[in-house]
């Protein structure tokens, strides 16, 4: 598979990539047949999951700003970050995507769009202030990186079956779907109707949650490993992973110090950050992680480094 980008391409990547949208469609599958086993009528779910899957998909980088507070900017509002950007696509040989900033102290980057030409880089100016310019480069190569290898669409469409399952936990939650199970028998035969929809809303909902627990193992299983694959792509474009590394130390170190409050706001984001925010005395590996430990980022930075002085000498 040839790159179209300077990036070099990562075949593990795009293994997972392929694997877990498999596995998850062969879930989705299994959920479609299950239902139609069942005989319900799940076609609200299903329209429903459908539009938040091409809202999500579309408009994934408009939603991605929003949430943070992002604001796009022009050259003049920041004349050093779109320089930066601007020497890293014309080396990677990429488009130039949009350029925001995030008022935010939590110092931190990411990138979003389901493609090269409808791509977001966006920075916290709390890592403006935190970082050296070439260490904000080697952060911004990262971000570049989710856009060349695409991993951003395929994490939305691969959170999909999760979408669905989320709704069709909710909905047999209420058990609004079955107002109608049962006709309009009287006596024994409409309690035992009642009876059958209640134990059948029940295992649905149960077969709902299991299948959303796996759709969610498997995305953050993926997740994890498209951030070591953005490491090593970052750092070989700039050619110095030491910066990155340096990059991810201060980052990390930076968020002990954030309030509890502003961390708390974040949390939810961290599938698509550089690091992810944490609450003091906690570390990458108390979640249920979508992120590497920061010691094996930096130990694959590490070899890598001592790999491309090797490869110099």
């Amino acid at each position: 598979m040839k790159s179209k980008t300077r990036f070099p391409v990562d075949r593990g990547l795009t293994g997972r990539m392929m694997f877990t949208t498999f596995l998850l469609g062969l879930l989705y599958a299994v959920v479609i047949t299950a239902l139609i086993l069942a005989k319900l009528n799940v076609s609200v779910i299903l329209v429903i999951a459908a539009i938040v899957l091409f809202i999500q998909y579309y408009a994934s980088d408009k939603i991605a700003l929003y949430s943070m507070g992002g604001k796009l900017v022009t050259r003049e509002q920041a004349p050093q970050l779109y320089g930066a950007v601007e020497r890293l696509v014309a080396l990677a040989n990429m488009p130039m995507p949009k350029i925001a900033v995030a008022n935010t102290d939590v110092p931190n980057a990411f990138a979003t769009g389901r493609n090269q030409k409808n791509s977001v880089v966006c920075v916290t100016t709390g890592l403006l202030r935190k970082l050296e310019p070439q260490e904000l480069e080697a952060v911004l190569s990262h971000e570049l990186s989710h856009v060349a290898h695409r991993d951003v669409a395929v994490m939305t469409i691969a959170s999909f079956l999760g979408i669905v399952a989320g709704f069709m936990t909710r909905i047999f939650y209420f058990g609004e779907l079955f107002g109608g199970i049962g006709g309009s028998r009287g006596g024994r035969g409409r309690n035992n109707s009642q009876g059958n929809a209640a134990v059948i809303m029940f295992m649905m909902m149960l077969f709902s949650m299991v299948i959303y627990a796996i759709s969610f193992v498997l995305v953050r299983s993926l997740s994890r490993y498209r951030e070591l694959a953005a490491d090593r792509s970052g750092a070989i474009l700039i050619g110095q992973p030491s910066l990155l590394a340096s990059a991810l130390v201060k980052v990390s170190g930076e968020m002990a110090r954030i309030p509890a409050t502003d961390i708390r706001k974040s949390q939810h984001f961290n599938a698509f950050y550089f690091a992810p925010a944490l609450m003091k005395g906690s570390s990458v590996s108390t979640l249920f992680s979508t992120h590497p430990s920061l010691e094996k980022r930096l130990e694959q930075l590490s070899k890598l480094d001592a790999q491309m002085r090797k490869g110099l000498s």
